[in-house]
């Protein structure tokens, strides 16, 4: 299969990219620095040079391929604050792609996430999908990502295999540069590991290899409308990854008061502070994915998270 990928050279990306060669599927990434161009090609891939904002080249990109895996986040933009502008150039690749492949039955995989899907309860597949006009409706704030998400399951209406894979806040590994290196680097900077009120908040998670896995099978095999989740670990408690951190660096381990959470945790205070649990079991069901890396908490204990230039 010709697959198009964008996000292709990042932390998840650069996971997904060999596992799609491995099984014999052609990629082509989407590379929009020559560093990134030049790692797809290390990595057996052909590469399209462009960005999310170039519409023209995502619909050229998707219509010559035989299925899209969209990775692809404006994260820098999020991160400094601008969510919605991430949120909103996102939801622009997707209506340009869906349409490219619209009535061709072939697969389209978003990458989408599972924080504050069903706070304060554990989640699962059949949550977060809503009726078909939620999906005309781009959404904003937290919650807007969760609606490009109903855009592209509700494209299997219009003859695309799509699926959406929730993310968990959290994909680990050695070289994760995302929330636990940012929670770690807080840790070390602040001089104290900390987690809010009680610590009972829990994230789900996955390592990035178990990730790129269930990419690839959604790619391959996932009904049009699917929903999947990539959990590993349903719920690990906030406390417990500040325990570890604390550990590993040598610090104290310390509650941080609801009220003083922006000021030590700034723009991932909201995340720490929301209780997101999941489960896959009906992804497990449908797909025969079976996780087999290291948990989060035994991901952690490896100790990679606390080199210098991991945190």
């Amino acid at each position: 299969m010709r697959v198009f990928v964008t996000g292709a050279s990042g932390w998840i990306g650069s996971a997904v990219v060999p596992e799609l060669i491995g099984a014999g599927h052609q990629v082509t990434g989407l590379a929009r620095s020559e560093a990134s161009a030049a790692a797809l090609t290390a990595a057996g891939a052909q590469v399209h040079h462009g960005t999310l904002d170039d519409l023209d080249g995502l619909r050229e990109a998707a219509a010559a391929s035989d299925g899209v895996i969209h990775l692809a986040f404006k994260h820098d933009l999020a991160f400094s604050g601008d969510f919605q502008s991430a949120v909103d150039a996102d939801r622009r690749a997707v209506e340009t792609m869906g349409e490219a492949l619209a009535g061709s039955d072939r697969p389209f995989v978003l990458a989408s996430g599972l924080i504050g899907l069903a706070p304060g309860r554990v989640a699962t597949e059949q949550d977060g999908r809503g009726p078909a006009s939620d999906a005309a409706q781009p959404g904003s704030g937290p919650h807007a990502r969760q609606a490009t998400a109903r855009l592209t399951l509700a494209l299997a209406s219009r003859g695309v295999r799509s699926s959406v894979l929730r993310l968990p806040p959290t994909v680990h590994g050695e070289g994760d540069y995302g929330f636990m290196a940012a929670i770690v680097g807080i840790a070390r900077d602040k001089g104290v590991s900390g987690y809010i009120g009680d610590g009972a908040t829990r994230w789900p998670a996955v390592h990035r290899v178990d990730a790129a896995r269930l990419f690839r099978l959604a790619l391959e095999q996932a009904p049009a409308g699917s929903a999947l989740h990539p959990v590993a670990d349903e719920g690990v408690p906030i406390r417990a990854i500040a325990e570890v951190i604390g550990r590993h660096l040598g610090i104290p381990v310390a509650a941080i008061s609801p009220e003083s959470a922006g000021e030590h945790f700034t723009w991932l205070a909201g995340f720490l502070a929301t209780d997101s649990p999941a489960s896959s079991t009906l992804t497990r069901e449908l797909l025969g994915w079976q996780p087999t890396q290291p948990g989060l908490v035994d991901d952690l204990d490896k100790g990679h998270y606390f080199h210098s230039s991991s945190a």
